[in-house]
């Protein structure tokens, strides 16, 4: 007969998730304050071996070249920008975690997912630790879910959801959300970095061994990263984020890992009173209201993932009535954008130093890449000199600090993109401007390439 060890008492921090012995203060690993929080393990036998059912595990080591590729088909999801997201489909048996804030629409769109799933490959198990049974159909009806083979299930532990996905056999789970789930195996709280280790990895070696395709919601901290461990991230197969602005309509899920796909793929989503709607074509919604013959605008060619986009950059440059000028930016790093103003100012000979800057990227869009800096530029000197960018012209490249326009990946794309929505003339860098690409000289659209940024603003504002 084999005795079980009292549990023993371990104190885990919620930020890194060293362990320590007793309460402290302060993590001795990560340096985080009153993170500490107690947890109790039970110490398994010795004897007892822990097996997971993994397909295609063996007991030994192959030769690489004897190794058979097995290459299953991904499963549409039958929403067509989630389906870009994920590199074309889910594939069976990944573990996908879906990020993003409160009420930004997770649950929505994964309802709409298990949905469409169920009606058109086969039942999808739809577990709810948040809400209940009455609570998610509720939903459903405003969704118009109809009678899809969808299965509802209210539970918090991990251990019954696994039952039950074994007995039905989906071929999807979706578990709302990972920090609600608790194991008993464990004795801390829902939510502690324990917890959420321990059904991430039991969650993973069940969608493995069943290949079984599996959706995990997972809640943000207030500085907008995934609650929980760090290893919540490596553990899945692919990590999206949901994003968006309360007060627009458009939602954006962008994945930030992937092991079958592109990352930093995009797509783009309108919240309606019947759900998500995909938007196929993004460029036409965020220029949708831009205003004509406007300083202090200028429509930009940027690449999210595999999808060029056109968004509008905003600036508005005004005499400061403080003693220090601020620089205020959204959807764009404000480091970015103080560097931007002092090329100019040191560069282009403009005087900034007294004058409040504020740049805005329309319609809530972020834009991280480089290929942004002549837009940015470009618009913060024409709200200055009062002088409006002609319209019909698209700008794209990237500044350096000797105020040189560097090239950029993909302009082709980028300058398919305008051609196709109307614009008539796109500033580029001259490094991309290659006489061989057919791509770039078959274009309708006049190409005008510039090497310095003093050079793209008098050929943007005569």
């Amino acid at each position: 007969m084999v005795r079980m060890k009292a549990p023993r008492a371990v104190f885990v921090c919620q930020e890194c998730g060293a362990q320590a012995p007793k309460w402290m203060g302060r993590c001795a690993d990560c340096g985080a304050w009153n993170s500490l929080v107690e947890e109790r393990v039970v110490d398994k036998p010795t004897n007892q071996v822990r097996s997971y059912d993994i397909p295609g595990g063996s007991t030994g080591a192959k030769l690489y070249s004897e190794i058979q590729i097995a290459t299953q088909p991904r499963l549409s999801t039958g929403v067509d920008e989630l389906d870009r997201v994920l590199g074309g489909g889910v594939v069976p048996g990944s573990l996908v975690l879906l990020g993003g804030e409160p009420g930004i629409g997770k649950s929505t769109l994964l309802l709409q997912t298990a949905a469409n799933v169920a009606r058109t490959i086969g039942p999808v198990l739809y577990s709810s630790g948040e809400e209940s049974e009455h609570q998610v159909k509720s939903r459903g009806e405003r969704l118009g879910i109809g009678d899809a083979p969808l299965y509802l299930l209210a539970e918090t532990c991990l251990e019954r959801i696994l039952d039950e996905a074994a007995r039905l056999r989906p071929t999807l789970l979706v578990v709302d959300s990972v920090q609600t789930v608790f194991s008993m195996k464990l004795q801390s709280a829902p939510g502690s970095i324990g917890q959420v280790r321990e059904a991430a990895t039991q969650l993973l070696f069940a969608a493995k061994g069943q290949n079984v395709p599996t959706f995990i919601v997972g809640h943000v901290t207030k500085e907008g990263g995934l609650a929980g461990p760090k290893a919540l991230e490596h553990v899945v197969d692919a990590v999206l984020y949901f994003e968006g602005e309360r007060h627009h309509s458009h939602r954006i899920v962008r994945a930030i890992k992937n092991r079958f796909g592109a990352v930093s793929e995009l797509g783009v989503f309108e919240m309606t009173g019947e759900g998500l709607r995909p938007v196929p074509n993004p460029s036409q919604l965020f220029l949708a209201e831009r205003p004509a013959a406007t300083p202090g605008s200028v429509v930009l060619c940027c690449v999210e993932g595999s999808r060029p986009l056109l968004v509008e950059v905003q600036a508005l440059v005004s005499s400061s009535t403080f003693g220090n000028a601020r620089r205020t930016s959204t959807g764009i790093d404000s480091a970015r954008l103080a560097l931007l103003l002092a090329v100019l100012e040191k560069r282009a000979g403009l005087h900034l130093a007294g004058e409040d800057v504020f740049v805005n990227i329309a319609g809530g869009m972020r834009v991280d890449e480089p290929a942004a800096d002549l837009s940015v530029a470009t618009a913060i000197a024409s709200s200055l000199r009062n002088r409006p960018v002609a319209a019909g012209t698209a700008v794209f490249g990237e500044v350096g600090l000797a105020g040189e326009v560097r090239g950029t990946t993909q302009a082709a794309l980028r300058v398919r993109e305008a051609a196709q929505l109307g614009f008539t003339r796109c500033v580029l860098p001259r490094a991309n401007l290659d006489p061989a690409d057919r791509a770039l000289a078959d274009s309708p659209c006049e190409l005008v390439g510039v090497a310095a940024l003093g050079e793209a603003l008098e050929v943007l504002l005569q």
